[in-house]
């Protein structure tokens, strides 16, 4: 049945009831302007495009629906707070239950909705401090499962850095500070790892987020080394990290006029779409250590190779929106045939940097296995 049909229907229902008399006249009016909609409007058609355009409304509805997901958790913060007022003055231990409860939530929406998983979850350190160093998604959900991951499995919090619009937004101070998002200063990060927390930075920021193209997954850090100067500073090993299909579970409109946008305002302006069910999956990569008079550019440029690395490794290129989702009914994934690395990757900037100034830990131990020998 149609839903002009339908219309009619319940009208002449209404129509050949009984009412009232003084809600007869009423009953009247209403049925005579619905009747007149329905000869003016063609609900046929309208049903027609509502059809038409149901998967665009469905790619829109689902962002507002993760930001409404994020503001339930705020709500739950504020009157989990509430609750513990006079408990809070004395010991705020009682925060990691929050924690808890909202990682168990958001590792649900991850496993039914993503299928998510970590890989190399070993390379997290058990205790000390750790500083992780990731691609930058278009939205960072793959953040919020990773640190629902280390919350329930690792029994530690992974602080994370983020955007200085993020603490601007009304109602997301209390996530931020409960699950510990900092905006991430050179000195306020040196001083969270030397208090042995796990750390993650995303170099690339909002302009990585919205305008990195997912046919490549290009690295935008450009010139940035604040997050190499950290690891100097705080003496840390680096985990470098990526999430596969991380461009293709949410869009952007990529065009230049929000890029421009961006650069003046440092807002991020550009429309976002998506939430489709890819496979999600963090890639985790060995640590890396750095000697202390190693220079803040050959940081940089190792990290952003080895980030390279493992999105040339576990990402399919162009990133496709159908091929994440068909990811999902795989049931054994072959694995990638990996070929020699020819230093020729596309999703890095060639940089001048002299490598023999980086020592990582595999190196040494090669180095000290010949000396022996």
């Amino acid at each position: 049945m149609s839903w002009s049909n339908w219309a009619n229907s319940i009208t002449r229902q209404l129509a050949e009831m009984s009412w009232p008399d003084w809600l007869q006249p009423h009953v009247d009016s209403f049925v005579t302007w619905v009747n007149g909609t329905l000869e003016y409007w063609d609900l046929e058609y309208l049903e027609y495009l509502l059809w038409l355009f149901l998967p665009i409304i469905i790619a829109l509805v689902l962002p507002i629906f993760l930001l409404f997901s994020i503001y339930g958790c705020a709500i739950f913060l504020h009157i989990y707070g509430l609750r513990h007022q006079i408990i809070e003055a004395y010991d705020s231990s009682y925060w990691d239950g929050a924690r808890a409860a909202i990682a168990s939530f958001w590792d649900g929406v991850g496993s039914l909705w993503h299928g998510y998983e970590v890989n190399g979850l070993e390379n997290i350190p058990d205790e000390g401090p750790a500083l992780f160093v990731s691609y930058h998604g278009t939205l960072p959900i793959d953040a919020y499962y990773l640190i629902s991951k280390c919350i329930l499995f690792k029994k530690r919090t992974l602080h994370l850095v983020g955007d200085k619009f993020i603490f601007k937004i009304p109602g997301w101070g209390k996530i931020c500070k409960v699950f510990c998002i900092t905006p991430g200063t050179v000195e306020d990060c040196v001083a969270n790892l030397k208090e042995g927390n796990l750390l993650c930075i995303y170099p690339g920021g909002v302009r990585e987020a919205l305008f990195s193209p997912p046919e490549s997954y290009q690295i935008m850090w450009g010139k940035r080394l604040g997050f190499a100067k950290v690891v100097l500073g705080a003496n840390v090993p680096v985990i470098p990290m990526f999430t596969e299909n991380c461009r293709d579970t949410f869009r952007t409109l990529n065009w230049n006029i929000f890029r421009r946008l961006y650069e003046k305002t440092r807002l991020p302006l550009c429309p976002i779409y998506g939430g489709f069910p890819v496979k999600m999956i963090t890639h985790l990569g060995a640590p890396l250590y750095f000697e202390p008079t190693t220079t803040p550019e050959a940081v940089r440029h190792q990290v952003k190779k080895e980030v390279a690395e493992l999105i040339r490794i576990h990402q399919r290129l162009p990133g496709s929106i159908l091929g994440g989702i068909a990811q999902r009914f795989q049931c054994c994934r072959k694995p990638k045939v990996l070929i020699e690395r020819d230093h020729r990757n596309t999703n890095i900037e060639e940089e001048s940097v002299p490598l023999n100034h980086i020592l990582l830990s595999r190196d040494r131990e090669i180095v000290e296995t010949t000396a022996e020998a």
